[in-house]
């Protein structure tokens, strides 16, 4: 039976997001496909596909950025990726951003950048926002068409006043990253 890679979406590429997902994977013993990262993404769903396919653990970190462009390469290349039969979308972290166009998307729970979970959605400094379960960004208006079983909203990846800098582990990052393989279930089907 072939393997289906277990696939963490995020919804940031630009380079401090990508360090500090690089970071959070290591730590918990997943994979970064660090080819994912670009401000926007610059490389199509189709190839990363064959790069997720080729990693040999789970889970697997997979960016996408748009750049403030509605449906733009980001969102194409992650409607792909959720979308292919050989892959398992187990989560997905929405970043918040301070965006000129009115994106948003539900999530199930949020992080504030102090590292507690909170049911309203949060901005891009992480700071607790107005709304229940929504988030507002400029990569995650997708995430609402795709089958994803929990979406985790968090504040701008790897800043968020330093609270989520690589040098302190990019706590908030991996915190999101625990969640989603706590509710998914990935521990258990480790056993």
């Amino acid at each position: 039976m072939e393997r289906r890679p277990k696939v963490i979406i995020v919804t940031d590429g630009d380079e401090a997001a990508r360090k500090a997902v690089e970071r959070a994977a290591r730590d918990i013993g997943g994979r970064c496909i660090t080819h994912s990262w670009g401000n926007p993404t610059r490389i199509s769903g189709e190839v990363l596909v064959s790069l997720i396919m080729k990693t040999p653990y789970d889970p697997v970190m997979v960016m996408f950025d748009d750049c403030g462009l509605r449906d733009g390469p980001g969102e194409e290349a992650m409607r792909y990726v959720a979308k292919h039969p050989s892959i398992e979308v187990i989560g997905a972290i929405a970043v918040a951003a301070a965006t000129h166009a009115s994106e948003w998307t539900h999530v199930d729970i949020s992080i504030n950048r102090d590292g507690e979970l909170t049911e309203y959605g949060v901005d891009k400094d992480g700071l607790q926002d107005l709304e229940i379960g929504r988030i507002n960004g400029d990569t995650v208006y997708t995430l609402d068409e795709l089958s994803i079983p929990i979406v985790v909203g968090i504040g701008d990846i790897g800043k968020m006043a330093g609270l989520d800098a690589v040098k302190r582990g990019a706590p908030i990052t991996r915190k999101a990253i625990e969640i989603i393989l706590e509710r998914s279930g990935f521990h258990e089907s480790r056993e």
